[in-house]
């Protein structure tokens, strides 16, 4: 006779969660339908304006640039009221890019210096009055930088200018011949420090969104302070801190007041940055705009879409920068 079979009872199923289609098909709720129109329609209207400046800058540049006598790109002058007209954007394009150049390469440095110190050095009682000075320096209008530059900065570079001349003067861009430091290089160092609570700030805010558990795992591995900011908090911040520069960038670019305060401007490109003279395209216009007339404004509109055409580039490259970089992001991990 066989041994009876035991039969146990086998567990029920696990619930299956509950999909709620209509969810699944997008927002159902009146909050969900109307901010999600209100977001697509916004995207699409910034869109539109951007459209609209491009056309409005495409037309009135053109109607100038048709009776240009001279070469639009390439011509070292700037005079609307010849018959015919002749002006070019040479200058302007080349003092726009040398000073942005400058500026970003003394500012983006220690404003990242600035970030990590703020974010892994410095004491929490010293955290908070440093940051609220970096914002209050990000609030002061451009025309104060301007003043303090004309009155203060330009005539304590003689200094700064004679060591160059003295120690880099044999390269040709550090010469100097002794004439006022209204130069392209202290048109740098002024946007510089203009650009400088920008990226601060925005770099302090990503080095603060690095993850505690890579900072920890760099130090149960041994790493010291710095091999920790160097391997887990920089990769990680690092399409911040593009993102950031290029703000500062865009500022740089268009500031006018400033620029115009402390630039003896001339139409003419000088080989060192320590020579007075140069100008840029922000510069001409606010410079120029008030005595113009109709063709003359429509001229500087002309330069106005070569610096709209520049600015957009610049945060094209950018973000393709951004998105090649991102793989190495600790964002990622």
């Amino acid at each position: 006779m066989g041994t009876p079979t035991q039969i146990t009872d086998a567990p029920p199923p696990a619930p299956q969660p509950t999909v709620d289609k209509r969810a699944a098909r997008g927002a159902t709720r009146p909050g969900d339908r109307i901010f999600l129109a209100l977001s697509r329609g916004s995207g699409i209207l910034l869109l539109v304006i951007m459209a609209a400046i491009a056309v409005f800058l495409t037309y009135r540049a053109s109607l100038a640039i048709n009776k240009d006598q001279g070469n639009f790109l390439t011509t070292f002058q700037w005079d609307t009221n010849l018959v015919p007209p002749n002006f070019g954007i040479a200058v302007l394009a080349f003092g726009t890019v040398v000073s942005s150049i400058v500026a970003m390469v003394i500012a983006v440095p220690v404003a990242v210096a600035i970030a990590l110190f703020l974010t892994h050095y410095a004491p929490r009682r010293m955290r908070g009055p440093i940051a609220y000075v970096i914002d209050l320096l990000a609030a002061v209008p451009s025309i104060v930088y301007g003043l303090w530059g004309a009155l203060v900065l330009v005539p304590h570079m003689n200094g700064l200018f004679g060591w160059l001349n003295d120690y880099l003067g044999w390269t040709g861009v550090f010469s100097w011949e002794g004439g006022a430091p209204r130069s392209m290089l202290t048109v740098g160092i002024l946007l510089a420090i203009m650009i400088l609570p920008i990226i601060t700030n925005v770099s302090r805010e990503v080095f603060r969104q690095v993850p505690q558990m890579h900072e920890e795992a760099a130090l149960a591995l041994g790493a010291t302070r710095w091999e920790v900011i160097r391997m887990a908090v920089i990769p990680f911040g690092r399409s911040g801190v593009i993102s950031a520069s290029m703000l500062g960038l865009g500022r740089a670019l268009g500031e006018t007041m400033a620029v115009a305060t402390v630039l003896s401007p001339t139409f003419d490109i000088q080989a060192s940055l320590l020579d007075p003279g140069g100008g840029t395209f922000a510069q001409n216009i606010a410079s120029k705009f008030g005595e113009a007339t109709e063709f003359g404004r429509d001229a500087l509109i002309a330069s106005g879409l070569v610096l709209f055409v520049i600015t957009l580039l610049v945060n094209g490259a950018a973000r393709a920068i951004i998105a090649r970089r991102k793989e190495y992001s600790g964002a990622n991990a």
